[in-house]
């Protein structure tokens, strides 16, 4: 087993890890003690995931984030959970707006992720019109019946499963694991990338909007969770998903923002929320309404 910290201290702006991975942006991650999405914050709590056939499991305590992992796993939990970012210089830079300050301030040290793309756009698929508990735990389950298993402490964990794996089920077989109609929206964008396709990573050498209309083309995937998938796995901090409640950000505090259509909304309430980093802002704001912490 490989181990690391890295001590708060030093990165700018710190880290909450609870906000982080439990915000919305990630359901490719657990907590061990079950209570993802479910619970309240428990400190110390160990959250796991797997990456590249590699188990990595973080926890914050003490002023430090501890990693355990089958590997060297420092580089990347630092790109996983963007520990480089400068939080600080970010929300320095960000617009003088009462809503977004609020947000800053109520939720200090929230990052962004940084999922790996196939997992990130079928976690996203399964999205639609559903709570975030209900869409980790179709995550977990399709881990669960179609990931390789991992042993790691005494323990079993299971990796994503591979386009491979995910165009080879059925589609009744994915509504049996509660995924509803978005099962054949699952087994097709699979059989996309399976069959060499088309790939979500491919979006990330696309200038913004031609990487969010590039991602459109796997069943299931409109604007919204195209641009989920540009800001939780591909590096584009610009992108501001429109979903129901920054549309009811927009509504009753960006009206002007609202332009019709769905790409000059999005143009809009980007340049409104900082340009750049509208990403982070729209992540906070997020997580603040949805809480209403």
């Amino acid at each position: 087993m490989a181990t690391g910290t890295i001590e708060l201290a030093e990165l700018a702006g710190g880290l909450d890890l609870y906000r982080t991975l439990e915000s919305g942006q990630s359901y490719l991650w657990r907590r061990e003690d079950g209570e993802m999405y479910h619970g309240d914050p428990a400190p110390g709590a160990w959250y796991s995931t797997v990456v590249d056939g590699d188990v990595i499991r973080v926890r914050s305590r003490d002023d430090r984030l501890e990693w355990e992992s089958t590997t060297d796993a420092e580089p990347t939990v630092r790109r996983l959970l963007c520990l480089d970012d400068d939080l600080e210089a970010i929300v320095a830079a960000g617009p003088d707006d009462p809503l977004l300050r609020e947000a800053y301030e109520a939720h200090r040290g929230l990052r962004l992720v940084q999922d790996p793309p196939f997992g990130c756009l079928i976690a996203f698929i399964c999205s639609a019109q559903m709570r975030v508990s209900r869409i980790h735990g179709m995550v977990r389950a399709l881990a669960r019946e179609y990931g390789s298993p991992i042993a790691f402490d005494g323990e079993t964990y299971h990796a994503f499963p591979t386009p491979e794996k995910l165009a080879a089920a059925t589609e009744d077989e994915l509504r049996d694991l509660g995924l509803g109609y978005r099962a054949p929206y699952v087994v097709r964008t699979a059989e996309m990338v399976a069959d060499g396709e088309a790939h979500p990573a491919a979006a990330r050498d696309l200038e913004y909007e031609a990487a969010r209309e590039y991602l459109t083309q796997f069943v299931g995937v409109g604007e919204k969770v195209a641009d989920c998938v540009l800001l939780f796995s591909l590096g584009f901090d610009e992108a501001v998903p429109l979903d129901t409640w920054i549309r009811s950000a927009i509504e009753e505090y960006y009206p002007d923002c609202d332009r019709g259509s769905y790409a000059d909304t999005s143009r809009a309430i980007r340049e409104r929320l900082g340009g750049e980093y509208a990403g982070y802002a729209q992540t906070y704001i997020f997580h603040h309404l949805r809480t209403g912490e």
